[in-house]
């Protein structure tokens, strides 16, 4: 409507036509009061350079075109424009588009707040989001939550932004810590001190009683036998271990489609096809005996070991592996959610992805912050190798999925938090998601009642939105989509926490001052029925995106 306004002063002489103005970015937001009105654009704040204009004269002339083409009936989402401050235009939602929006809601329920592929930029995309990826070493934790909820809530957002997922585990069964994993079940069996990079916990001591005698099938040739037994025992429990994590997963209401190991990465042959990448780019180097890549010429602080000088392989070589074989997918952009321990692996592996043809702009690492469970006014410290963790099903019992899921979705995935156990299992207002859930429940219940009093929502809401209080739970039901949009496009999901909040604030205020269920006006009520179903249908469908459930009673 802006660009058709801006078109349309330009062609009756209101404004210059230059090539600078026509190239000018157009921008949309929302005013920070309703009183404003539902949209506003700085437009003519950034044409008062190209035209050489003052931009009240340009947001005058703005107005003027943006209301003559709202009559012609091709713009008649917007009923006014009006040129304000130093040069903004505010926009007002035509009531006849707020009507129609709340009855294509009702009709289309599950598509209501979705991205339609190619809609927005980025969408139709196909991603692979890489998340958790605990070391198959013990339960999964509370510390291991974090990564959980914020890939699972990612990879949500972007569908519903349009876009592919492929959610994706790695097992890295191959590491030292799995070695120390056996080497820790071993000394539980034999009656010996535990080694001090090993494990501790209770987990460790059944995995103990029930190792077999004979574990040469897993064992495989060396010069050292007893680290052969602490890799084979290891091997050996993480395979126990493994359903246990992909059981707790499943309980969070978190789905993989792929399980990937990091065994599998050599088996396959990527790695070597990484390191031949390299190699044929010159982006490698001998040095001490080890096989070095150049990272330093990309920016780095100093290059990295591939190989080491006994001819391992480095966690680097691994992940560089990883990401040729991922691209060898099919996907357009990778992302990894990563702790924030992990942040000196970024550089180096967005900068081998570049020195191997791939687009470095496609490889995104999201570093999530620290979290820290207070309970009692205590925080609760945790390690796995100590056997001091709380294991996330504990956490899960405890506390519950939706308030977990809740907790996590309403805080940017790199700023460190800290959850209250206790708050966040109060059933009352207090709890934000009990107080969304509520609204959700209360809407099922009117419409119940609706029902046993024989009266039905009508199949459409014209003339009920001319005012308040209709007009502004529509207002607020309207704003969903651009949510959404918004929450693909930055990454993140604390808008839908949000919004979600604000939605079940305005229908708890619609609900005090409009009678829904009124025998003596029964067009209105059914009219205000279609109203309120289109803010159930709009509360559900953001609860979904947070993978937090609609409760129909409470």
């Amino acid at each position: 409507m802006v660009q058709r306004g801006f078109e349309r002063a330009i062609a009756a002489g209101q404004l210059p036509d230059t090539a600078a103005a026509r190239e000018t970015p157009i921008e949309v937001s929302r005013p920070a009061s309703p009183e404003h009105g539902d949209l506003a654009t700085n437009l003519a704040l950034r044409l008062a350079r190209p035209l050489r204009m003052a931009p009240p004269a340009i947001a005058a002339a703005l107005a003027e075109a943006i209301a003559a083409e709202a009559t012609t009936g091709r713009g008649s989402a917007i009923a006014s424009a009006d040129a304000a401050g130093p040069g903004f235009v505010n926009l007002r939602y035509a009531d006849a588009a707020l009507e129609a929006m709340i009855d294509g809601i009702r009709r289309q329920p599950a598509s209501w707040g979705r991205v339609a592929e190619g809609a927005v930029a980025g969408a139709g995309r196909h991603v692979n989001v890489e998340f958790v990826s605990a070391n198959p070493t013990g339960p999964l934790t509370v510390g291991n939550a974090r990564g959980a909820f914020v890939g699972d809530l990612l990879a949500r957002v972007l569908e519903a932004g349009g876009q592919r997922v492929t959610r994706e585990y790695y097992f890295n069964d191959s590491s030292a810590q799995v070695r120390n994993l056996g080497a820790s079940v071993l000394a539980a069996r034999d009656g010996r001190p535990i080694p001090e990079d090993g494990y501790h916990g209770e987990y460790v001591v059944e995995l103990a009683t029930e190792l077999p005698d004979d574990l040469s099938a897993a064992r495989a040739d060396g010069d050292d036998p007893e680290a052969e037994r602490a890799w084979a025992a290891g091997r050996w429990a993480a395979d126990r271990i493994r359903p246990g994590i992909e059981a707790s997963l499943e309980a969070l209401g978190v789905h993989f489609d792929v399980w990937t190991t990091e065994g599998s990465l050599v088996q396959g042959g990527w790695v070597d096809r990484a390191i031949a990448k390299l190699r044929e780019g010159g982006h490698l180097f001998e040095q001490d005996g080890a096989t070095w890549f150049r990272s330093t010429a990309f920016g780095d602080d100093k290059d990295r070991v591939v190989i080491r000088s006994n001819g391992a392989l480095t966690y680097f070589a691994f992940d560089i592996g990883y990401v040729v074989e991922k691209f060898s997918r099919g996907f357009d952009h990778l992302i990894y959610i990563w702790g924030a321990d992990h942040h000196g692996t970024v550089a180096r592996v967005r900068n081998a992805a570049g020195a191997m043809g791939f687009d470095k702009a496609a490889v995104e690492m999201i570093l999530t912050g620290w979290v820290h469970f207070v309970s009692g006014g205590k925080e609760l410290s945790m390690s796995k190798r100590a056997g001091t963790f709380i294991a996330l099903d504990d956490l899960l019992a405890e506390l519950g999925v939706d308030a977990a899921r809740w907790y996590f979705a309403s805080r940017g995935a790199n700023v460190n938090m800290d959850v209250d156990i206790e708050l966040a299992k109060r059933q009352s207002s207090e709890n934000p998601v009990y107080y969304v859930q509520y609204a959700h429940a209360r809407i099922a219940s009117i419409l119940r009642k609706a029902t046993d009093a024989g009266m039905t929502a009508a199949p459409s809401v014209e003339g009920l939105l001319a005012g308040a209080p209709e007009g502004t739970l529509a207002r607020v039901v309207a704003r969903f989509p651009e949510v959404v949009e918004d929450a693909a496009a930055a990454q993140e999901t604390q808008g839908i926490t949000t919004y979600a909040t604000e939605l079940a604030t305005a229908f708890h205020a619609f609900y005090r001052d409009a009678r829904v269920i009124d025998a003596d006006e029964p067009e209105r009520s059914a009219k205000r029925l279609s109203l309120v179903d289109a803010t159930r249908i709009s509360l559900a469908n953001a609860l979904a995106l947070l993978g937090v459930s609609a409760p129909e009673g409470m």
